[in-house]
């Protein structure tokens, strides 16, 4: 519709779902899906960044942007800088920034992942929502491994259904390449289906057998504390993150960290090194308050 204006403009190019309305002075592509085009032109345009970096994408219904922060931490601990892009914060190299969206729009993301290769980062914790994967934002992306958190009832004046909620979730796991690692959550009813529809599953849960559970938990409003069980041994987790929720989120982190071959002592230090998460059950008192104040979810 705007495409004669972006000629005027300086537009060197169109890629238009629809072949021009008469005679143009530039090359005109029509394709079948523009927003698929996007997507791919965006990788391609900034030397597709993420074959560079280890991306793990993080999508699910809550969780991801805490699950994300875990996943940026271990790596760092592991030696190799990571980047994060979620709902609270842009983080690339040194710099941060406030994020406009859960997951940017393709030409945004891959410059952004671009930025990262440029600044020495070796991976990146990447929120991933269900409307950026409806609308391909992330199409044509590598990823190293994703993670599924839970599924709960939000955004269906988009989706329109539970079923297609699910099934814009499910697109991240499409995406994996064969061999890499599904990191799945089995206490949520989709995880076993999400299960038998990928190559490498590899699962955590607090309530049934999986590949990666907690020993005996315990509690406080000072953290967390338990020992996690996996197939390559135990891991400690000490945590000042609080509450039942943050349990499956450090899973979830721990779990994508162990099937990415960090190791064991990088994991512990990751997870203790996130003292919080901004606006995500974050305690803002101290011991000495009379009472205690908590910001979650803002």
């Amino acid at each position: 519709a705007f495409a004669h204006d972006a000629i005027g403009r300086g537009a060197v190019a169109v890629v238009a779902e629809t072949p021009p309305a008469g005679a143009v002075a530039v090359p005109w592509i029509t394709v079948g899906d523009g927003r698929l085009a996007l997507a791919l032109l965006a990788d391609a345009f900034y030397g597709h960044p993420s074959r560079t970096l280890t991306v793990v994408g993080i999508t699910g219904t809550n969780g991801k942007t805490t699950t994300a922060y875990l996943t940026s931490a271990l790596f760092e601990a592991a030696g190799v800088k990571a980047g994060l892009l979620g709902t609270v914060t842009y983080r690339i190299g040194a710099e941060e920034y406030k994020a406009e969206r859960t997951t940017p729009e393709a030409p945004d993301l891959q410059a952004m992942m671009r930025a990262m290769v440029d600044r020495g980062c070796g991976a990146c914790a990447l929120e991933v929502s269900s409307h950026a994967l409806a609308l391909r934002r992330v199409d044509g992306m590598a990823f190293a491994a994703a993670v599924f958190t839970n599924l709960t009832r939000d955004h269906l004046d988009y989706h329109g259904s539970m079923a297609a909620y699910f099934a814009a979730k499910r697109r991240l796991f499409d995406m994996l390449p064969a061999g890499a690692p599904a990191v799945i959550n089995l206490d949520d009813p989709q995880g076993r289906a999400l299960c038998d529809a990928v190559s490498r599953p590899v699962t955590y849960a607090i309530n049934q057998p999986a590949d990666v559970t907690p020993g005996p938990l315990s509690f406080s409003m000072e953290g967390l504390g338990f020992d996690v069980r996996t197939p390559r041994g135990l891991i400690r987790v000490r945590s000042k993150l609080v509450g039942r929720a943050n349990v499956y989120n450090l899973l979830a982190a721990v779990t994508a960290g162990l099937a990415l071959d960090l190791p064991f002592s990088a994991v512990e230090r990751g997870v203790a090194a996130v003292d919080r998460v901004p606006g995500r059950f974050q305690v803002v008192s101290t011991p000495a308050d009379d009472v205690m104040a908590v910001v979650d979810y803002a």
